[in-house]
Protein backbone atom coordinates (compact mmCIF):
# COMPACT_ATOMS: atom_id res chain seq x y z
CA UNK A 1 0.00 0.00 0.00
CA UNK A 2 0.80 3.36 -1.12
CA UNK A 3 1.33 6.12 1.89
CA UNK A 4 1.93 9.85 1.79
CA UNK A 5 3.30 11.08 4.51
CA UNK A 6 5.59 14.15 5.91
CA UNK A 7 9.39 13.03 6.33
CA UNK A 8 12.46 15.22 8.09
CA UNK A 9 15.72 14.17 5.78
CA UNK A 10 17.99 15.24 7.73
CA UNK A 11 18.39 16.67 11.17
CA UNK A 12 16.50 20.05 12.14
CA UNK A 13 15.55 19.83 8.92
CA UNK A 14 11.72 20.74 7.75
CA UNK A 15 9.18 18.23 6.73
CA UNK A 16 8.69 17.36 3.11
CA UNK A 17 6.20 15.42 1.22
CA UNK A 18 7.06 11.62 1.19
CA UNK A 19 5.85 8.91 -0.21
CA UNK A 20 6.84 4.97 0.65
CA UNK A 21 5.07 1.28 -0.12
CA UNK A 22 3.90 -0.58 3.62
CA UNK A 23 4.55 -3.64 1.80
CA UNK A 24 2.49 -7.17 2.97
CA UNK A 25 0.40 -6.63 5.78
CA UNK A 26 1.98 -9.21 8.84
CA UNK A 27 -0.67 -11.84 10.26
CA UNK A 28 -0.46 -10.00 13.25
CA UNK A 29 -0.31 -6.61 12.02
CA UNK A 30 -3.15 -3.80 11.53
CA UNK A 31 -3.22 -0.67 8.87
CA UNK A 32 -4.35 2.35 10.11
CA UNK A 33 -6.34 5.51 8.31
CA UNK A 34 -5.09 8.06 10.31
CA UNK A 35 -7.66 10.74 10.82
CA UNK A 36 -5.84 12.95 13.93
CA UNK A 37 -2.30 12.92 15.24
CA UNK A 38 -1.05 15.01 17.63
CA UNK A 39 2.64 16.29 18.36
CA UNK A 40 4.10 15.55 21.22
CA UNK A 41 7.88 17.60 21.87
CA UNK A 42 9.25 14.02 21.45
CA UNK A 43 8.59 14.25 17.86
CA UNK A 44 10.96 17.37 17.70
CA UNK A 45 13.03 15.51 19.55
CA UNK A 46 13.33 12.51 16.95
CA UNK A 47 13.53 14.85 14.34
CA UNK A 48 16.14 17.08 15.40
CA UNK A 49 18.41 13.48 16.54
CA UNK A 50 18.72 14.75 20.04
CA UNK A 51 18.33 11.79 21.26
CA UNK A 52 21.15 10.02 19.03
CA UNK A 53 18.96 7.23 17.15
CA UNK A 54 16.74 8.64 14.51
CA UNK A 55 17.11 7.30 11.34
CA UNK A 56 16.39 9.18 8.53
CA UNK A 57 14.01 9.93 6.12
CA UNK A 58 11.74 9.96 9.18
CA UNK A 59 7.96 10.24 9.38
CA UNK A 60 7.16 11.64 12.87
CA UNK A 61 4.13 11.09 14.99
CA UNK A 62 3.02 8.77 16.97
CA UNK A 63 -0.77 10.02 19.11
CA UNK A 64 -2.69 8.25 16.29
CA UNK A 65 -6.59 8.61 15.52
CA UNK A 66 -7.99 6.57 13.03
CA UNK A 67 -9.95 3.75 11.57
CA UNK A 68 -8.52 0.36 10.91
CA UNK A 69 -8.75 -0.53 7.12
CA UNK A 70 -7.05 -3.70 6.92
CA UNK A 71 -5.86 -6.32 9.32
CA UNK A 72 -3.69 -9.75 9.15
CA UNK A 73 -4.72 -13.20 9.26
CA UNK A 74 -4.18 -13.55 13.05
CA UNK A 75 -5.33 -10.07 14.82
CA UNK A 76 -7.21 -10.08 18.13
CA UNK A 77 -9.38 -8.07 19.72
CA UNK A 78 -10.05 -5.60 16.71
CA UNK A 79 -11.61 -5.17 13.35
CA UNK A 80 -11.85 -3.32 10.11
CA UNK A 81 -13.95 -0.28 10.75
CA UNK A 82 -12.75 0.21 14.55
CA UNK A 83 -11.55 3.69 15.77
CA UNK A 84 -8.29 3.15 17.43
CA UNK A 85 -5.47 5.00 18.55
CA UNK A 86 -1.95 4.02 18.22
CA UNK A 87 0.77 5.62 20.47
CA UNK A 88 4.41 5.66 21.39
CA UNK A 89 4.72 1.63 21.10
CA UNK A 90 3.49 0.03 17.71
CA UNK A 91 4.60 -3.53 18.91
CA UNK A 92 6.07 -5.72 21.34
CA UNK A 93 7.19 -9.51 21.37
CA UNK A 94 3.96 -10.67 23.38
CA UNK A 95 6.04 -13.48 24.70
CA UNK A 96 9.23 -11.73 27.36
CA UNK A 97 8.68 -11.96 31.25
CA UNK A 98 7.34 -8.01 30.78
CA UNK A 99 4.95 -9.03 28.34
CA UNK A 100 3.44 -11.97 29.61
CA UNK A 101 3.10 -9.85 33.28
CA UNK A 102 1.09 -7.25 31.21
CA UNK A 103 3.75 -4.65 31.30
CA UNK A 104 4.06 -4.78 27.72
CA UNK A 105 5.80 -1.06 27.47
CA UNK A 106 8.78 -2.50 29.01
CA UNK A 107 9.46 -5.16 26.51
CA UNK A 108 13.51 -4.66 25.78
CA UNK A 109 12.10 -5.76 22.20
CA UNK A 110 9.68 -3.04 21.85
CA UNK A 111 9.36 -1.29 18.80
CA UNK A 112 8.47 2.53 18.75
CA UNK A 113 5.75 3.89 16.32
CA UNK A 114 8.66 6.67 15.24
CA UNK A 115 12.02 4.90 16.01
CA UNK A 116 13.34 2.94 12.73
CA UNK A 117 9.98 3.32 10.69
CA UNK A 118 7.60 5.96 9.86
CA UNK A 119 4.75 7.63 12.28
CA UNK A 120 1.55 9.10 12.05
CA UNK A 121 2.13 12.66 10.11
CA UNK A 122 1.32 10.51 6.87
CA UNK A 123 -2.47 9.12 5.52
CA UNK A 124 -1.47 5.95 6.92
CA UNK A 125 0.30 3.70 9.33
CA UNK A 126 0.75 0.41 10.75
CA UNK A 127 1.16 -1.34 13.94
CA UNK A 128 0.64 -4.22 16.01
CA UNK A 129 -3.13 -5.54 16.82
CA UNK A 130 -1.88 -5.23 20.50
CA UNK A 131 -1.11 -1.64 20.37
CA UNK A 132 -4.28 -0.78 18.35
CA UNK A 133 -6.13 0.75 21.19
CA UNK A 134 -9.89 0.80 20.75
CA UNK A 135 -11.60 3.68 21.72
CA UNK A 136 -14.67 4.20 23.66
CA UNK A 137 -17.81 5.13 21.61
CA UNK A 138 -18.17 8.38 23.15
CA UNK A 139 -14.30 9.35 22.87
CA UNK A 140 -13.88 13.08 21.03
CA UNK A 141 -11.40 11.65 18.52
CA UNK A 142 -10.51 14.91 17.87
CA UNK A 143 -8.86 15.76 21.07
CA UNK A 144 -8.23 12.02 22.30
CA UNK A 145 -4.33 11.79 20.37
CA UNK A 146 -2.41 13.36 22.84
CA UNK A 147 -3.92 10.97 25.13
CA UNK A 148 -1.90 7.81 23.84
CA UNK A 149 1.13 9.52 24.78
CA UNK A 150 0.99 12.63 27.07
CA UNK A 151 -1.81 11.53 28.56
CA UNK A 152 -0.90 7.52 29.65
CA UNK A 153 2.35 9.05 30.38
CA UNK A 154 1.17 11.30 32.99
CA UNK A 155 -1.48 8.41 34.36
CA UNK A 156 0.60 5.94 34.42
CA UNK A 157 2.45 7.03 37.85
CA UNK A 158 -0.49 7.96 40.09
CA UNK A 159 -1.12 4.28 39.89
CA UNK A 160 2.94 3.62 39.98
CA UNK A 161 2.96 5.67 43.29
CA UNK A 162 -0.51 4.59 44.48
CA UNK A 163 -1.93 8.16 45.24
CA UNK A 164 -4.07 8.37 47.00
CA UNK A 165 -7.58 10.77 46.81
CA UNK A 166 -6.44 12.30 50.42
CA UNK A 167 -3.34 12.71 48.82
CA UNK A 168 -1.84 16.35 48.04
CA UNK A 169 -0.02 16.23 45.32
CA UNK A 170 2.34 18.64 42.99
CA UNK A 171 2.87 18.78 39.70
CA UNK A 172 5.57 20.58 37.94
CA UNK A 173 5.47 22.28 34.69
CA UNK A 174 2.29 23.06 33.08
CA UNK A 175 2.63 22.59 29.69
CA UNK A 176 1.75 19.48 27.09
CA UNK A 177 1.92 16.87 29.88
CA UNK A 178 1.22 19.08 33.02
CA UNK A 179 -2.06 20.34 32.07
CA UNK A 180 -3.22 17.01 31.80
CA UNK A 181 -1.86 15.69 34.77
CA UNK A 182 -3.49 18.26 36.77
CA UNK A 183 -6.63 17.13 35.85
CA UNK A 184 -6.22 13.51 36.06
CA UNK A 185 -5.07 14.19 39.49
CA UNK A 186 -8.05 16.50 40.35
CA UNK A 187 -10.41 13.96 39.48
CA UNK A 188 -8.39 11.45 41.37
CA UNK A 189 -9.43 13.89 43.99
CA UNK A 190 -6.32 14.78 45.30
CA UNK A 191 -5.68 18.98 46.64
CA UNK A 192 -2.94 19.56 43.43
CA UNK A 193 -0.55 21.93 43.94
CA UNK A 194 1.20 23.65 40.62
CA UNK A 195 4.68 24.77 39.98
CA UNK A 196 5.27 27.23 36.88
CA UNK A 197 7.92 29.68 35.74
CA UNK A 198 5.28 31.50 34.18
CA UNK A 199 3.05 33.58 36.44
CA UNK A 200 1.08 34.50 33.31
CA UNK A 201 -0.68 31.15 33.55
CA UNK A 202 -1.88 31.18 36.78
CA UNK A 203 -5.51 31.69 36.38
CA UNK A 204 -5.39 29.05 33.36
CA UNK A 205 -3.91 26.39 35.88
CA UNK A 206 -6.72 26.97 38.61
CA UNK A 207 -9.60 26.70 35.98
CA UNK A 208 -7.53 23.16 35.22
CA UNK A 209 -8.14 22.10 38.83
CA UNK A 210 -5.09 23.11 41.08
CA UNK A 211 -5.78 24.65 44.09
CA UNK A 212 -2.80 26.87 44.33
CA UNK A 213 -0.15 28.04 41.71
CA UNK A 214 3.60 28.30 42.97
CA UNK A 215 5.82 30.21 41.50
CA UNK A 216 9.12 27.68 41.30
CA UNK A 217 11.41 30.75 40.92
CA UNK A 218 10.67 32.77 44.27
CA UNK A 219 12.21 30.56 46.45
CA UNK A 220 9.74 31.78 49.44
CA UNK A 221 7.01 29.80 48.00
CA UNK A 222 8.35 26.56 47.44
CA UNK A 223 9.37 26.93 51.31
CA UNK A 224 5.83 27.76 52.04
CA UNK A 225 4.65 24.02 51.48
CA UNK A 226 7.99 22.34 52.71
CA UNK A 227 7.22 18.34 53.73
CA UNK A 228 3.07 18.81 52.66
CA UNK A 229 3.38 16.62 49.25
CA UNK A 230 2.75 13.32 49.44
CA UNK A 231 3.49 12.98 45.15
CA UNK A 232 5.25 15.07 42.78
CA UNK A 233 5.19 14.86 39.01
CA UNK A 234 8.08 16.70 36.93
CA UNK A 235 6.80 16.47 33.39
CA UNK A 236 10.16 19.53 32.60
CA UNK A 237 12.81 17.79 30.82
CA UNK A 238 15.31 21.06 32.40
CA UNK A 239 17.93 20.27 35.71
CA UNK A 240 15.92 21.79 38.65
CA UNK A 241 17.05 22.50 41.88
CA UNK A 242 15.99 19.15 43.37
CA UNK A 243 16.48 18.94 46.64
CA UNK A 244 14.09 22.17 47.14
CA UNK A 245 11.27 19.47 45.79
CA UNK A 246 12.43 16.72 47.55
CA UNK A 247 12.21 19.17 50.82
CA UNK A 248 8.11 19.73 50.26
CA UNK A 249 7.78 16.08 50.30
CA UNK A 250 6.65 15.11 53.04
CA UNK A 251 7.87 11.92 55.05
CA UNK A 252 7.38 8.90 52.71
CA UNK A 253 6.77 11.00 49.70
CA UNK A 254 7.27 10.19 46.04
CA UNK A 255 9.09 12.33 43.65
CA UNK A 256 8.52 11.03 39.82
CA UNK A 257 10.09 12.28 36.89
CA UNK A 258 8.47 11.79 33.40
CA UNK A 259 10.23 14.93 31.82
CA UNK A 260 13.33 13.50 30.54
CA UNK A 261 16.20 15.49 31.72
CA UNK A 262 19.17 14.86 29.79
CA UNK A 263 21.67 15.89 32.25
CA UNK A 264 22.25 13.62 35.63
CA UNK A 265 19.73 14.20 38.56
CA UNK A 266 21.93 15.20 41.52
CA UNK A 267 19.71 13.49 44.50
CA UNK A 268 21.12 14.41 47.88
CA UNK A 269 21.15 11.15 49.81
CA UNK A 270 20.25 12.10 53.07
CA UNK A 271 17.19 14.48 51.61
CA UNK A 272 15.82 10.68 50.77
CA UNK A 273 17.05 8.65 53.99
CA UNK A 274 15.80 10.67 56.44
CA UNK A 275 12.34 11.14 55.08
CA UNK A 276 11.88 7.54 53.64
CA UNK A 277 11.12 9.52 50.32
CA UNK A 278 11.76 8.00 46.67
CA UNK A 279 12.36 9.05 43.60
CA UNK A 280 11.35 6.95 40.53
CA UNK A 281 10.52 7.25 36.83
CA UNK A 282 8.21 5.59 34.02
CA UNK A 283 7.85 5.65 30.65
CA UNK A 284 3.81 5.50 28.90
CA UNK A 285 1.95 2.71 30.11
CA UNK A 286 0.86 -0.73 28.92
CA UNK A 287 -2.33 -1.32 25.88
CA UNK A 288 -4.48 -2.56 29.14
CA UNK A 289 -3.33 0.84 31.21
CA UNK A 290 -4.45 2.97 28.40
CA UNK A 291 -7.81 1.78 27.47
CA UNK A 292 -8.25 2.15 31.32
CA UNK A 293 -7.33 5.66 30.71
CA UNK A 294 -8.99 6.69 27.98
CA UNK A 295 -12.16 5.00 29.81
CA UNK A 296 -11.33 7.55 32.85
CA UNK A 297 -11.23 10.06 30.43
CA UNK A 298 -14.62 9.81 29.32
CA UNK A 299 -16.03 9.37 32.01
CA UNK A 300 -14.45 12.36 34.12
CA UNK A 301 -15.03 14.27 30.83
CA UNK A 302 -10.69 14.78 30.42
CA UNK A 303 -9.28 16.03 27.33
CA UNK A 304 -6.16 18.14 26.66
CA UNK A 305 -6.62 21.58 25.61
CA UNK A 306 -5.44 21.24 21.67
CA UNK A 307 -4.66 23.62 19.13
CA UNK A 308 -5.63 21.89 15.73
CA UNK A 309 -3.70 22.34 11.92
CA UNK A 310 -4.27 20.85 9.28
CA UNK A 311 -1.79 17.87 7.91
CA UNK A 312 -0.17 20.18 5.57
CA UNK A 313 0.55 22.71 7.78
CA UNK A 314 2.76 20.30 9.56
CA UNK A 315 5.94 22.85 9.77
CA UNK A 316 3.74 25.57 10.75
CA UNK A 317 2.63 23.76 13.47
CA UNK A 318 6.19 22.27 14.65
CA UNK A 319 7.30 25.64 14.66
CA UNK A 320 4.62 26.83 16.90
CA UNK A 321 5.60 24.01 19.41
CA UNK A 322 8.90 24.83 19.51
CA UNK A 323 8.64 28.45 20.15
CA UNK A 324 6.84 27.82 23.46
CA UNK A 325 3.05 29.16 22.11
CA UNK A 326 1.65 25.69 21.93
CA UNK A 327 -1.43 25.99 24.35
CA UNK A 328 -1.16 23.12 25.77
CA UNK A 329 -1.16 20.09 22.54
CA UNK A 330 -1.20 20.50 18.98
CA UNK A 331 -3.30 18.02 16.57
CA UNK A 332 -2.96 17.70 12.83
CA UNK A 333 -5.94 16.59 11.10
CA UNK A 334 -6.05 14.39 7.94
Amino acid sequence: MKVNGYAALEPNSKLTPYSYELGEIGPEQVDIKVSYCGICHSDLSMINNDWGMTQYPIVPGHEIIGEVIAIGNAVKNVKVGDKVGLGWMSSSCMSCEQCMDGHHHLCSQGEATIVGRNGGFADYVRGHWSWTIPLPDAIDMSKAGPLLCGGITVFNPILLAGVKPTDTVGVIGIGGLGHMAIKFLKHWGCEVIAFSSNPSKKEEVLKMGASRVINSTVPEELESISGKLNFILNTTNVTLDWNSYLTALAPKGKFHTVGAVLEPMAIPAFSLIMGEKTVGGSPIGSPALTKTMLDFCVRHNIYPQVEEFPMEKVNEALEHLENGKARFRIVLKN
